[in-house]
């Protein structure tokens, strides 16, 4: 399914001028004298620093915050934390080793999680696998999230969805406005954290923001019972086009003590699910994708035995919209291992790219070399850089590229980041987007703490609070 006939008529209708509910046109802040009604609505709760999105990326930063003695709101619209790691059902974080398993790159929350889920038996480690160090499942992780956001004294608020921001009389962000079973409401705060993944609070502040033409697609997962990977590809080859399933790139992994296989194995091309329609379409072509999956198994495998035991919540989105930010991470920063003074993640995941105008996947390494890739079709190899003597072994990224230039009470935490597009390919990724998280928590308290805006926070402040605070800052 094509969605490129769609956004071009969005951005006809934007061009003109006409509102469409919530098209970035219409994406206006409001305070309580613009709209009747508004200086009525209740406050639900009143704190130092607010989180907008509850991935583990948001739950984070929260944590974070909380820990060094902020009181913290999170705000979610879905019934559980964890973003694309549970809702979504991506249950494999990538390896917190460089590319050549000799210096650890990454620790913090990511491995307080995954040390408290192996308690549980709920998490493999796979020593020396770049991209499926940490295999775990899902379930277990949205209670663990829950304890975590509940022992850390975190305000947190399910089932309730941002709305628009709420200003005070100087024009400054002091709310947001959210809407749940309670109904319409404010949450008042010092400090925003935006982790809503699209950057839906900035750009309804007005914010500048990009879409590139081409973003990576987004994947629809599955669970399943009796899969084989290997020969689902080898029937996808031969078939796929009789069930109208993309080429794409297929991946997957069992859960920990289970027989339940976790299969990536859709992609929905063309669609931009930072818009409502687009994302509807691609939520039921995502899932018309996998029951053509089963189908097509159940017609061409000998076995015959696979069955679909559950869907996600949400489709995985990879790339939306970004927000411009105080710096952006070049495609040459990411490939050559740029070292940064304000750095605040590091990551050792393959810069991969998954195509729209194609099949399958790029994978460019840090050392040089690049290959393509696609569903039961051999490897195409070869090298995006000469051989050098040496090689980085990550990459990093800094905390201005999670810092908006306007409203000094807000920092982006997630994949809205400010990035180049082959440098986003790798940062995307959830190990990497908890730095984020935990640098954006952290720099947000040390702002409240200071009384002073985001970007005049000491970046060497900020590394230090993250390395205390269990952070690998290099």
């Amino acid at each position: 399914m094509n969605f490129n006939s769609r956004r071009g008529f969005i951005h006809r209708i934007i061009a003109g001028g006409v509102g469409l509910g919530l098209l970035p046109s219409t994406f206006l802040a409001c305070s309580a004298e613009e709209k009747t009604g508004v200086n009525h609505l209740p406050v639900y709760k009143e704190v130092d620093i607010c989180v907008l999105g509850g991935s583990c990326t948001g739950v984070f930063a929260a944590i974070r915050a909380a820990r060094l003695g902020a009181q913290v709101a999170i705000v979610e619209k879905q019934n559980a934390f964890g973003g694309v790691a549970t809702n979504a059902l991506v249950n494999v974080w990538h390896s917190p080793y460089d590319t050549e398993f000799q210096k650890q790159i990454i620790a913090g929350l990511t491995l307080e999680t995954m040390e408290r889920l192996s308690q549980r038996n709920a998490v493999v480690v796979r020593d020396k696998s770049p991209s499926s160090y940490f295999s775990f499942n899902s379930q277990e992780l949205k209670m663990e999230l829950d304890e975590l956001v509940v022992e850390n004294e975190v305000h947190p608020f399910l089932h309730t969805l941002f709305s628009e921001p709420w200003l005070d009389q100087d024009g400054e962000l002091a709310g947001v406005i959210v809407d749940n079973k309670s109904g319409r409401g404010i949450i008042k705060a010092k400090y925003f954290i935006d982790a809503t993944g699209d950057g839906d609070l900035c750009v309804r502040l007005g914010l500048e923001s990009y879409t590139r033409e081409l973003l990576q697609p987004p994947t629809m997962c599955a669970h399943l019972e009796e899969w084989d990977l290997s020969e689902f590809e080898g029937i996808l080859k031969e078939h796929g086009a009789e069930f109208n399933i993309p080429g794409g790139f297929a991946w997957g992994v069992t859960l920990p003590s289970a027989k339940t296989f976790m299969l990536a194995g859709t992609r929905v091309y063309g669609a931009d699910c930072s818009q409502a329609d687009e994302l509807t379409k691609a939520e039921m072509e995502g899932r018309r994708q996998v029951r053509a999956i089963m189908d097509m198994m159940r017609k061409y495998s000998p076995q015959k035995k696979s069955a679909l035991v559950a869907l996600p919540s949400c489709i995985g989105v990879r790339e939306t919209r970004h927000i411009k930010c105080l710096y952006q991470v070049s495609d040459d920063d990411a490939m050559n291992g740029k070292r940064f003074d304000d750095a605040i993640a590091n990551g050792s995941y393959v810069l991969d790219l998954h195509h729209q105008d194609k099949p399958g996947i790029t994978f460019k390494y840090l050392d040089g070399t690049e290959e393509y890739i696609k569903p039961g079709y051999p490897a195409e190899k070869g090298r995006w850089r000469p051989e050098t003597p040496t090689n980085p072994t990550f990459y990093q990224v800094p905390l201005r590229s999670i810092i908006p230039p306007k409203h000094k009470n807000l920092m982006v935490a997630g994949r809205m980041l400010d990035a180049g597009s082959i440098a986003f390919s790798g940062i995307r990724v959830m190990v990497n987007m908890n730095q984020l998280g935990e640098a954006a928590g952290v720099t947000s308290y040390l702002a409240l703490h200071q009384n002073q805006p985001i970007a005049r926070v000491d970046c060497q402040e900020v590394r230090e609070t993250l390395k205390k605070g269990g952070s690998l800052i290099l």
